[in-house]
């Protein structure tokens, strides 16, 4: 499956140019990185003999909405072990959830306690016991065959074309990838979507170059953090573009590449490619959020 690059109706001085690669446009529901990290990890799951996939998320979990598509696509079982017990009740009211129950998924709800022991080997077995065998995917889906689909974002002409490469990040299976195939004089620039400084420290397990950095000044006060600004900014951002992001990962990428053009972050003659990951499937239940808030709605997509 490939995607494909627009250029975005802006007009910066000094030159500079901002495209936007339409890896949301991959498929409905699996979507962007999510496909992409899935796909070699599908290949290793049927070459072992399995028909069965157990990952884990949250409430809002683009990952979990992307394992269930992708059983049903390809005629797989998915279990998803989500944090918070009370989540059980909710399923009817949670788009996330009501969408991977509708793709086929089973749930194991479990406490944020147990949660944090999600990658304890004790944890791991007594799933199995529950489950049956199964092949595991990282929460997130971040893994050394997820870095090698998301090499395949970025094509010849991406190479060439471009000097930065822009992306939202999360656990930094996108990012690495495409530090991994980016060209010899492109910068790969990340905008991490929660708190904190670990995730270089993630990225550098599975990089091969030092053309990268990260950028901590946009994830709006951390993960699925999201306030009025940056409802405003999605708002506008589709009426100008008729291009919808998410509130979770894209729309602060975005946000943060127009604020450093407007700074002269990027030199004259930039031409800027920033990966649309996906994640749409995530504003209904934001939206939620917003509301109990009190705060703008996101204006979904017609």
């Amino acid at each position: 499956m490939k995607s494909h690059n627009e250029v975005l109706p802006f007009s910066f001085p000094g030159e500079i140019t901002l495209t936007i690669k339409r890896e949301d446009q991959i498929h409905p529901f699996l979507s962007g990185n999510k496909f992409r990290k899935m796909y070699y990890n599908l290949e290793q799951a049927r070459n072992e003999g399995y028909n069965k996939l157990l990952t884990f998320g949250g409430a809002f979990s683009n990952h979990i909405a992307a394992v269930a598509a992708a059983g049903a696509h390809f005629g797989l079982e998915t279990i998803g072990v989500i944090r918070g017990e009370e989540l059980e009740d909710q399923i009817r009211d949670n788009a996330t959830l009501r969408l991977a129950q509708q793709q086929g998924m089973k749930f194991d709800f479990v406490s944020r306690e147990a949660y944090r022991d999600k990658e304890e080997v004790y944890f791991l077995e007594s799933l199995k016991v529950k489950h049956g065998a199964f092949y595991l995917l990282p929460e997130g889906g971040t893994n050394a065959l997820a870095v090698k689909g998301c090499e395949e974002i970025l094509d010849d002409t991406d190479r060439t074309v471009f000097t930065h490469i822009c992306c939202a990040v999360g656990t930094g299976g996108t990012i690495s990838g495409l530090i991994n195939s980016c060209g010899e004089k492109q910068r790969v620039i990340g905008f991490p979507a929660l708190k904190g400084s670990f995730l270089s420290e993630e990225i550098c397990k599975f990089v091969n170059n030092d053309r990268w950095n990260l950028i901590n000044d946009y994830h709006f006060g951390g993960y699925a953090k999201i306030n009025a600004e940056l409802v405003r900014f999605i708002n506008t951002f589709y009426a100008e573009t008729n291009i919808m992001l998410d509130p979770v990962y894209t729309a602060k990428m975005a946000f943060g590449i127009l604020d450093l053009i407007k700074k002269g972050y990027f030199p004259e003659k930039s031409a800027i490619l920033m990966i649309h990951t996906g994640g749409l499937q995530g504003v209904e239940g934001m939206n939620k959020v917003l509301t109990r808030k009190k705060l703008p709605l996101i204006i979904e997509m017609k």
